[in-house]
């Protein structure tokens, strides 16, 4: 047990940490763009944060968060979700009082027990943006379109956009009531699970994944079909919006998200063969509930690293190669090694990709090992080559050698890269 690692987390290394690292870039430059600011919160919030933001009738929070009452007799949990946390900081941080909006992302492991699958861990990593201080559908669109071409970046082509309105407090009262007399009329068809949910949180029945509860659902009142007139406007302006910036989108009235802090837009982005990739929508509410005397509009998503894997594997994107070992510097010689390691060091502050031997091996080992890290060129350096400042460079490809001044090896290697 003491070398396996708990059911549904993960060990990072290798290609999977490259390609997490690659990720990571590709959205910190998006942000950069969008003068969107990170974030870091900690793992570890009060529970109250999530109950109250999250909603107290979600799966989340009745059935998935790691939370546990610490020395000092507080009720802990591990972050589920970036979301709340985020808020949380916002509002704690006096951050209200700055000039609206305020854009920030963030980085954050996220806690949830679950049955592991594909794309789906216990412990996850999520990337997630949180939009807050402006009501306009504009800001929905902002968020849609840097997640658009962050999916194009990443190189996947099966995800297209859905969209939905929830509506807000005032319309959802009345959904509710018309979804609770539907349920009544179909409960001896749904689980057990889900005839608890009705009386507390009607809306939660629609997001069972039960095949006999989606079976029923599929003839449920649409909540789009409920919306005041506030709400309608803002869906229809979002819908616009995406057509005149030319964002494909489809109408998925399925779509109501797990967390009850969601109102007005929601959205997801679904392959053809309705895996979910990421999904976000409009929170308008959720600052209140975090703070009473605060009543901020808000919008965000969430998407995770381990489903962005698994999408690229299911499309078969070709991973992003590793930047290769320019050089590979061998060692001849104990006397040689402290000048030669310097030289490594040269290289490397040069941005110059650099390997060298740390074994004491023979230069026959040493060039097998360039040869299995995938080093493009190699070097030797022993007493000789130090003392007349001169060493042949291997083209490890090719196999041609260069003689080269020690003095202008870093600039001879900047200009082959």
């Amino acid at each position: 047990m003491i070398t396996q690692r708990p059911k549904g987390t993960q060990d990072w290394y290798g290609a999977d940490m490259q390609q997490r690292t690659l990720i990571e870039e590709k959205a910190r430059r998006l942000c950069k763009a969008y003068n969107i600011k990170e974030i870091i919160t900690p793992v570890l919030e009060h529970t109250v944060l999530f109950s109250r933001g999250v909603g107290e009738t979600t799966d989340v929070v009745q059935k998935e968060m790691y939370s546990f009452v610490d020395k000092g007799g507080r009720s802990v949990t591990l972050k589920p979700e970036g979301t709340a946390g985020a808020i949380r900081a916002y509002l704690e941080n006096g951050m209200h009082s700055q000039p609206q909006p305020v854009k920030l992302f963030y980085f954050t492991q996220a806690f949830r027990y679950e049955k592991p699958e594909s794309g789906r861990l216990r412990q996850h990593h999520q990337f997630g943006v949180e939009f807050v201080g402006s009501p306009d559908p504009l800001a929905e669109v902002e968020l849609i379109t840097l997640l658009t071409s962050f999916i194009r970046e990443l190189g996947l082509k099966d995800a297209k956009l859905h969209i939905n309105s929830i509506g807000c407090k005032n319309c959802r009262r009345t959904y509710n009531e018309a979804l609770l007399s539907y349920l009544r009329a179909h409960e001896d068809c749904l689980c057990e699970t889900c005839r608890e949910r009705m009386a507390k949180n009607p809306l939660r029945v629609l997001d069972c994944k039960v095949p006999e509860c989606k079976k029923v659902m599929k003839d449920a009142p649409r909540t789009i079909d409920y919306l005041d007139g506030e709400c309608e406007e803002h869906f229809a302006k979002l819908q616009g919006l995406l057509a005149e910036l030319g964002i494909p989108y489809e109408v998925d009235t399925g779509i109501v998200r797990g967390l009850d802090y969601y109102t007005r837009t929601v959205f997801e982005f679904v392959n053809s063969e309705g895996f979910t990739l990421c999904g976000g929508g409009r929170y308008d509410g959720l600052v209140h509930e975090i703070d009473e005397k605060q009543d901020i509009p808000s919008v965000g998503f969430g998407i995770g690293i381990e489903r962005i894997l698994y999408f690229l594997e299911r499309e078969k994107v070709a991973p992003v190669k590793p930047e290769p070992v320019a050089l590979y510097v061998g060692i001849l010689g104990e006397g040689a090694k402290a000048k030669a390691y310097q030289l490594v060091t040269t290289l490397r502050a040069a941005g110059v990709v650099t390997e060298t031997d740390y074994l004491s091996r023979s230069v026959k080992a040493q060039m097998k090992y360039a040869n299995k890290i995938g080093a493009k060129n190699t070097v030797i350096l022993g007493a000789d080559e130090l003392a007349g400042n001169r060493a042949s460079v291997k083209n490890m490809e090719t196999g041609e050698q260069t003689e080269v001044e020690l003095d202008k090896l870093v600039e001879y290697i900047v200009g082959k890269i």
